[in-house]
């Protein structure tokens, strides 16, 4: 059965992408003159999570004639760490973050033009939502929001400090109690109870996710891809889909020095065949038409993605990233910040 999805919107170490399928490394900057079968370099600099989907995408671009003859430097690691990084001289061509704050960072400091999100997808080229990862059988029935701090439930989050997929789940988090009908008084209150409650604040979402499954914790807050990921590479746990989470949507970007190879990769990416290859790694497509017969890992092979009850945005709940950076992850004041400051851990 066909399985058509809907339309959603420090450093690790460099090497080249997809070896394997993607031939020898070297040659001629991106872009650089010769035409399109001259051998050329693109350089991907992203955070950890969609390495392996960036891989997949990668072998199926080199077939077609602008991928021809393009070999792959990449790293990936935290978020925020990698945005710094690229601010500090890594070489990028193209950028793939976990949330859009580290794009722009790039932006003001003139690397990523002003307008690189006035497309369509506004600078969105991949997207999950916040999932529980819990051991096998799920022994502490953890279903809902409530069941994450309750006493005694042991949880694995990443760092707000240096990890996107930290921000996300502290932001889901606040925003189900809102959605619930609750004040703002008591999702910071939540806030305060479910970092009373973590037990490991690893670097990255792909650390906690090595933390978990090595035996830290009882559950694990992270990203719907990245679990269905560890399951493909045959790890036993499961996950849970609360009835009210939110939407992760994750820029990419070309930087102003990059050439028309950094261009052409960006368009593949956000079309059909790029999105298909994110949603065989466990990523909701963020177009309309992707068609997949299975993914293997997910909950329902044959139904992958879905539908989600209460589905939170940034856009519509949160506002926009300059407004809800400063409110929850001031360095000083950010409720997210303070909160974790409270219990102990920061």
């Amino acid at each position: 059965m066909k399985n058509r999805l809907p339309a959603a919107l420090a450093l690790a170490v460099s090497g080249l992408l997809g070896l394997a399928a993607c031939g020898g490394g070297g040659g001629s900057p991106a872009g650089a003159a010769g035409g399109d079968d001259a051998p050329s370099t693109l350089s991907i600099v992203g955070f950890a999570v969609p390495e392996a989907a960036n891989k997949a995408i990668a072998g199926a671009w080199r077939k077609t004639p602008e991928g021809r003859n393009v070999s792959f430097k990449t790293s990936y690691g935290a978020s925020g760490d990698q945005s710094r990084a690229v601010v500090a001289g890594l070489d990028a061509d193209y950028v793939h973050f976990s949330v859009t704050s580290d794009v722009t960072r790039l932006v003001t400091e003139g690397l990523v033009a002003e307008d690189w999100d006035d497309g369509p997808n506004k600078g969105v080229v991949s997207s999950s939502v916040v999932v529980f990862g819990v051991r096998p059988g799920n022994p502490k029935n953890i279903r809902t929001w409530e069941d994450l701090v309750k006493p005694g439930v042991k949880i694995v989050t990443p760092n707000p400090g240096s990890s996107g997929a930290a921000r996300w789940n502290a932001l889901a988090a606040y925003g189900q109690v809102i959605k619930g009908g609750g004040t703002e008084a008591g999702a910071s209150a939540y806030l305060d109870k479910l970092f009373a409650n973590v037990v490991a604040l690893p670097g990255s979402g792909r650390d906690a996710t090595t933390a978990f499954l090595g035996g830290t914790g009882d559950v694990l807050m992270a990203y719907e891809n990245e679990a269905i990921l560890a399951r493909q590479s045959g790890e036993k746990f499961d996950y849970v889909i609360p009835e009210t989470t939110l939407l992760i949507e994750n820029p990419g970007a070309i930087l102003k020095d990059a050439g028309p190879k950094a261009k052409a990769w960006l368009q593949f990416v956000l079309g059909e065949e790029g999105q298909r290859q994110l949603a065989l790694k466990g990523f909701r497509p963020i177009v309309a038409g992707v068609r997949v017969d299975k993914v293997e890992g997910a909950n329902d092979p044959a139904q992958s993605y879905p539908a989600v009850k209460n589905l939170l945005t940034v856009a519509n709940d949160f506002g926009s990233w300059s407004e809800l950076s400063k409110k929850f992850f001031d360095e000083s004041n950010g409720i997210v910040t303070k909160a974790i400051a409270a219990s102990g851990k920061a």
